[in-house]
């Protein structure tokens, strides 16, 4: 989906083209940037560029901030791992973003996927609350989510929680079996005395 934005010059440009000139500063692309934000939700895109000039925005107009776009520009940097796209994005957040519980979760569970601790990271991801899932899902309505729910085999629970399936069916082990010869490593055991 194409993205314009308009210039006060009345004409429009793509986010891309916007994003490459002095007008990714502009405060008035910023709802523009941040619905581009939700469609990359929506659709399942990512574009981190925008994402970042979007927590640039905040930072130079921190009256303007929107958490809910910050948790989506976060999660979204998440699913890029392990290239540093969250590491840069964490590098941006102003100190009221920072203090945030949400925010907060996020950095945690970035945290354990460094880590590489996939059974830690599924008990803490397990269970979330309903309006959030649907604002990260890009601020859908609940017949989407029951759609989503359904499709993916989550559950509710209680008030207002949704339990997301557990993924041990989708993590598949595998046995590495390393067979050196001899041969090969022998000269190299030799150099080593």
């Amino acid at each position: 989906m194409s993205h314009l934005v308009k210039m006060e010059n009345g004409q429009s440009q793509t986010i891309q083209e916007m994003l490459g000139c002095i007008e990714r500063y502009n405060p008035d692309h910023l709802k523009t940037l941040e619905a581009y934000v939700q469609d990359q939700a929506k659709n399942n895109t990512y574009d981190l560029e925008a994402n970042l000039a979007v927590l640039k925005l905040y930072q130079f107009n921190p009256h303007m901030l929107n958490f809910d776009i910050t948790y989506t520009i976060l999660l979204k940097s998440l699913t890029s791992l392990p290239h540093t796209d969250f590491v840069m994005a964490k590098c941006l957040l102003l100190p009221q973003q920072m203090k945030d519980e949400n925010v907060q979760t996020i950095i945690d569970l970035a945290d354990i996927l460094e880590r590489a601790d996939f059974t830690l990271f599924w008990q803490r991801a397990e269970t979330i609350r309903k309006d959030l899932l649907k604002e990260l899902l890009g601020g859908i309505e609940d017949s989407t989510l029951e759609s989503w729910i359904k499709r993916n085999g989550w559950k509710h629970q209680g008030q207002g929680l949704v339990v997301v399936a557990t993924q041990d069916d989708k993590i598949k082990t595998k046995n590495i079996t390393e067979k050196i010869e001899f041969d090969n490593v022998g000269a190299l055991m030799a150099q080593c005395l």
